[in-house]
């Protein structure tokens, strides 16, 4: 009897499959229009976890961060024939529990509607909402 293939994430970049991911960001609400060369350029410049089942690409996540005070979630993704299955829950383990990240005093995301998912994960609603501002140059449609 086969046991069932466990996915793996790996932080290295080079295995990062741009197309696939623009391809699951087009499914979102927020990465609907993004480029393959924006897509390039938000990978360049941050940190990037791939999650890979039997060596194919089926999820990514983003992280920007100092590595001390502060550390912005983005991204995440799981290609939507692989979504129900705790995958998005393997790619956040690996990144939470990333020793880079063990000293980080505040983490960041923004959700339209995964509150439950990362209220697993300590994440809630801002307790100060009056201190924090944003800049926003393109609306989530």
């Amino acid at each position: 009897m086969n046991s069932p293939q466990v996915p793996i994430v790996s932080k290295d970049k080079t295995k990062l499959d741009p197309l696939f991911i623009q391809s699951m960001l087009h499914e979102t609400y927020w990465g609907k229009s993004r480029t393959v060369t924006e897509i390039q350029t938000t990978i360049e410049n941050s940190r990037c976890y791939g999650l890979y089942l039997n060596g194919q690409q089926i999820g990514f996540a983003r992280v920007l961060s100092d590595t001390v005070v502060f550390a912005y979630l983005m991204d995440v993704l799981i290609h939507k024939d692989y979504k129900g299955k705790g995958y998005s829950k393997i790619l956040l383990d690996f990144i939470f529990n990333d020793p880079e990240y063990a000293k980080i005093h505040r983490w960041n995301l923004a959700t339209r509607d995964a509150h439950g998912l990362y209220e697993k994960y300590g994440f809630s609603r801002p307790t100060q909402p009056e201190v924090f501002m944003e800049k926003t140059l393109v609306k989530w449609s």
